[in-house]
């Protein structure tokens, strides 16, 4: 009993009663007559039962108890058969807990068969015991019961105090689920700190777009489209006019630096197109090297295949947008003294009261940035992001990063004059990390707000 019990609290399973389960319970054990009032019988005697039982609730039970024994004269060492039925209450003390202590009390009869008249005794019993479950539906159990037996009308004389004992078995069938443990902390409000942030699963990897903008430096992007051979990885010389554009800028602005992707339609294999795709950014990347003279150090490539498509690959003419070269130029200078390129990312940092949209009066300068480009390049359309941490529902994060996007929408247009036309809100809550979420600093730097400005310039 003792090896079953530590089993039983090792065990991972999540046992104990549970209301609306039935239980069938078989067991063995022993029977001491009362030594003064039925002394004809040896005291101790084996016995054999069934337990049919039903929780009412997960504390509150009930059984119908059968046991056999034979008992046996001691004149004569002749044998009768006993036979005990009941029924018993129980109370369940711990009945969410692996082992499970409980009391119980009940009435029912014993029958005698012997040669003669049976003998027929009303009986009431208490007790208790105590169920070590080693799984959701099986325990070993081990139970006590006092039985009073009244053997004759005359209670107050003729009754004994008997003492039953045995070990068993329960298996438990049907009731309803157990409900999860509750949670240590209610769910939090959009974005709010949790003191404790279990993780149910480990954050999938982190891949931060070459893209996306760091706070005080600016991401230029310029797509380049231009034809390769099939299957070829050879930059055409009609090309090169377009590389032309990267190679120059960053010559002129030596503290960039650059990340060259390589992209493709969806003909082909998976496996094919990423490498096609990886080894046209690499001959992009020699080609700044070695015609340029930019340091190595300066660049780097990344293939993509056919998974970040722009366009239809049902059309020719989608799957030409989509055989492309993507040169994301990362800077950290002042961005009106620039040309503008096809599109230009730039970080704002912002902070936002938790669980609030409302663009506070001191990041006004932080916006102004947005604008005044806005302002130069009177041709240019942004797009303003937000982004938040995963704290909080999806559905949450969702619409108050839309809201926090279409506030800086407004900021511009009311206090700087931006068409309406111009601009735009996007949301995506929690779907864009730059950073793992399992620190404040990682949330921190998720709960962002990008403007994406794509740039018209005549040629």
């Amino acid at each position: 009993m003792m090896v079953l019990a530590v089993m039983a609290l090792a065990s991972t399973a999540q046992a104990g009663e549970r209301a609306g389960a039935f239980s069938i319970s078989p067991f063995v054990g022993g029977y001491v007559f009362d030594d003064n009032d039925q002394a004809w019988f040896r005291q101790n005697r084996p016995l054999g039962g069934l337990r049919l039982g039903y929780d009412f609730t997960d504390h509150f039970a009930a059984e119908l108890v059968g046991t056999y024994m034979k008992g046996e004269y001691k004149a004569t060492e002749h044998n009768v058969g006993v036979y005990s039925y009941r029924l018993d209450l129980l109370y369940n003390i711990l009945a969410d807990s692996p082992i499970v202590p409980y009391l119980a009390f009940g009435g029912g009869g014993t029958t005698i068969r012997q040669r003669g008249p049976n003998s027929h005794d009303g009986t009431v019993d208490a007790g208790g015991g105590v169920k070590f479950f080693m799984t959701d539906d099986f325990a070993l159990r081990a139970d006590a019961r006092h039985i009073v037996d009244f053997q004759s009308n005359h209670l107050s004389r003729d009754h004994a105090r008997n003492w039953e004992y045995s070990l068993g078995l329960s298996w438990l069938f049907g009731g309803r689920e157990r409900a999860a443990a509750p949670a240590k902390a209610a769910a939090a409000p959009a974005e709010q700190p949790a003191a404790v942030t279990p993780a149910p699963a480990p954050e999938p990897p982190l891949e931060v777009p070459a893209a996306e903008p760091m706070p005080g430096h600016y991401k230029y992007c310029i797509t380049l489209q231009g034809e390769f051979d099939i299957d070829k990885a050879v930059i055409r010389p009609e090309y090169k006019d377009e590389i032309a554009q990267v190679g120059n800028f960053m010559k002129k602005y030596p503290t960039t630096t650059a990340v060259i992707e390589g992209h493709t339609d969806n003909v082909g294999s998976y496996n094919h197109n990423m490498d096609l795709s990886q080894r046209r950014a690499e001959a992009v990347v020699n080609y700044l090297v070695e015609q340029y003279g930019i340091e190595r150090s300066r660049l780097s490539a990344k293939g993509y295949g056919f998974t970040r498509p722009i366009a239809d690959n049902a059309t020719d003419e989608g799957k030409q947008k989509n055989r492309r070269i993507e040169a994301v130029i990362d800077c950290a200078f002042d961005v009106q003294q620039v040309t503008p390129p096809e599109r230009l990312c730039m970080s704002l940092v912002l902070d936002f009261d938790r669980g609030k949209a409302e663009v506070k009066p001191q990041y006004r300068n932080e916006i102004a940035k947005v604008a005044d480009y806005m302002k130069r390049y009177n041709t240019t359309t942004a797009v303003i992001e937000g982004h938040t941490d995963n704290t909080g529902s999806p559905d949450q994060n969702m619409k108050l990063s839309q809201q926090r996007a279409q506030n800086v929408v407004n900021y511009l247009v009311d206090n700087f004059g931006i068409e309406r036309s111009r601009l735009s809100a996007k949301g995506y809550g929690a779907t864009r990390r730059i950073s793992y979420n399992n620190t404040p600093e990682g949330r921190q730097k998720n709960r962002r707000i990008n403007a994406v400005i794509d740039c018209v310039v005549t040629k």
